[in-house]
């Protein structure tokens, strides 16, 4: 009877389709590297300036965006991460309020001519599927777990506003490679450049030079969590340099 239960669960497993998260493990081990404490905002920084607003809280591992702490008159409260990365593997938690929107960008870079993370950054869609307009349009290029208008996932394997979602997103210039794995499974797979992405940006809001001339134009970047004005959760951050 145990050979036969082990060799229903050897079958069960290679034949899901299933990418297992990685596991909740110390960061030293396989070069994890965690870019969020639990308790404090070190390693991140307002885009474009100093230090974090209040609008943003740590507390017990769960870093929290609260729009309703927004100081009166401030409008930017995007995160960058202090560090710079290029071939990488992020994991992170996200947890979105009812009808939410936000993001998660790479390749981010500052200066006095980039407005926004979007400007340079490339973004990973955060989204209430169930409430958010954006979720309904088709093609779905801005679902959840979309790289914002350029690639639309496979299939919706979003969990519902209020429960925590995984992503795993590889970037990888040495490959030319980049995907998004959603709760497990791989959603989005798209190239990093080359004729095929630039087809995808010629397709896409970001073909506009005068605001976008420098997206996605260079290999190494910041990491960036978006104030979009909803309120949203992240836990578990944690990168892995490839």
């Amino acid at each position: 009877m145990k050979k036969i239960i082990f060799g229903l669960l050897t079958i069960t497993l290679f034949s899901s389709n299933k990418i297992p998260s990685p596991e909740l493990v110390p960061e030293s081990k396989e070069g994890w590297e965690s870019l969020f404490d639990g308790k404090s905002l070190n390693g991140w920084h307002r885009f474009n300036r100093k230090g974090v607003k209040p609008i943003w809280i740590a507390k017990k591992g769960v870093l929290t965006f609260d729009p309703s702490l927004r100081p009166q008159g401030d409008y930017v409260h995007d995160l960058v991460t202090d560090k710079i990365f290029k071939n990488f593997q992020l994991s992170i938690e996200w947890n979105i309020s009812e009808g939410g929107n936000s993001g998660l960008f790479w390749g981010v870079q500052e200066g006095e001519n980039v407005n926004k993370p979007y400007s340079t950054g490339p973004e990973i869609q955060i989204l209430d599927n169930e409430r958010h307009p954006d979720a309904k349009a088709n093609p779905k290029f801005h679902q959840a777990g979309a790289l914002y208008d350029l690639v639309q996932p496979s299939k919706d394997v979003c969990k519902p506003a209020g429960q925590w979602n995984h992503i795993l997103l590889t970037i990888d210039h040495n490959k030319n490679e980049g995907s998004v794995v959603l709760n497990g499974s791989k959603i989005v797979e798209f190239p990093l450049r080359g004729k095929e992405w630039d087809a995808l940006v010629a397709n896409s809001k970001f073909n506009d030079d005068c605001h976008f001339k420098r997206f996605a134009r260079l290999r190494s970047g910041k990491i960036s969590l978006q104030d979009h004005g909803n309120k949203v959760s992240f836990r578990n951050i944690k990168i892995r340099k490839l």
